[in-house]
């Protein structure tokens, strides 16, 4: 009895189109690479320490140099022993208590030069990267995933039964679509009126829900007429099952592609929220929070920590969209 080798699914069929594009991995591992930072991050392993006064304010980077400012700010802020004054009667009690502190915590003099500068508090500003790539990029994934879940629960339910099920979420979805994405959330920012990476999820999260509920709407009334949904109904499945148990995997695809692609329009919506104030509070860094802090800045001549952040942002979400794009032809079954 001959056999046949079982052909290969969606999904290995998808890794092995991503495998010969050389520029979707070399994309997936900028990614992975931003991930495992953010992993490090959040497990206090790196950066941890970034709000720490190492270096003078406003440090070059080091392959730019002190210049003689730099070097006479270092010099006046570096520590000195204070004389004990004669008329002061407490004036030993203190010099034993400053002996003290010093001896717990000796002061360190502060360095004028870091790898890629400083900020106007003496924060390593590659540090301060890591540590706002950690907020923005959080941001970016939850947000997207609660926008994906929504507009697929939506477009599931709407695109299955029909009727006025499905006249009502179409009402609910031109609401949406109506109003500008920027001003929607913008706007949903303002009535909130709360900071914090909870709001920012929250508001991505209910305003970027209309895209994936279109396709998914289109995939669920393209799919409730084939064969095999028909079949489930026939054996008894609920319309639940035949939802989620039998058409949801194999739409899935649409949704994760989806996911991919809104991941990069919220870490950008993130950013435009945190430089207009509405974003994350004082105290917690992102990539927004020193975009904003960074046009001060340059008005000053001190370019890096704009520099850096812009830089970050720009790598991810260049390699973001990059695997998005190969994601999505290497998941279209079309193409061979």
């Amino acid at each position: 009895m001959m056999t046949h080798p079982a052909s290969p699914g969606l999904w290995a069929l998808a890794w092995r189109r991503l495998r010969a594009d050389r520029i979707a991995m070399l994309s997936l591992a900028v990614v992975a690479g931003f991930l495992v930072l953010l992993a490090l991050s959040g497990a206090g392993l790196v950066a941890a320490d970034w709000e720490e006064e190492v270096a003078v304010n406003y440090a070059p980077p080091t392959f730019v140099g002190a210049d003689a400012a730099t070097r006479a700010l270092a010099a006046a802020q570096a520590p000195r022993p204070v004389p004990p004054n004669a008329f002061d009667p407490l004036a030993g009690e203190l010099a034993e208590l400053k002996a003290k502190v010093a001896a717990e915590h000796p002061p360190v003099a502060k360095r004028t030069t870091l790898p890629f500068g400083a900020d106007k508090w003496g924060h390593d500003v590659i540090k301060k990267t890591i540590k706002g790539g950690e907020t923005s990029i959080v941001v970016g994934l939850v947000a997207a995933f609660v926008a994906v879940a929504l507009g697929t629960l939506f477009g599931a339910v709407s695109g299955f039964y029909g009727g006025i099920v499905d006249d009502l979420f179409n009402w609910f979805y031109s609401v949406f679509t109506s109003i500008p994405s920027i001003l929607m959330i913008l706007t949903v920012a303002a009535v909130l009126q709360q900071k914090g990476v909870a709001t920012i999820v929250l508001i991505l999260g209910l305003t970027g829900w209309t895209g994936p509920y279109r396709l998914m709407r289109a995939e669920y009334m393209k799919h409730k007429a084939r064969e095999y949904v028909m079949a489930a109904d026939a054996i008894g499945a609920s319309g639940w099952r035949r939802m989620f148990g039998h058409i949801l995997p194999n739409v899935s695809h649409v949704a994760l592609v989806q996911m991919s692609i809104l991941v990069v329009g919220f870490i950008k919506a993130e950013v435009i929220l945190s430089f207009l104030g509405f974003g994350v509070p004082v105290g917690v860094v992102s990539w927004g929070s020193m975009l904003n802090e960074a046009q001060n800045e340059l008005i000053l001549g001190k370019w890096w920590q704009l520099a850096a952040a812009s830089g970050a942002m720009a790598l991810l979400v260049t390699a973001f969209s990059l695997f998005a794009d190969a994601l999505r032809d290497a998941l279209d079954p079309k193409l061979k």
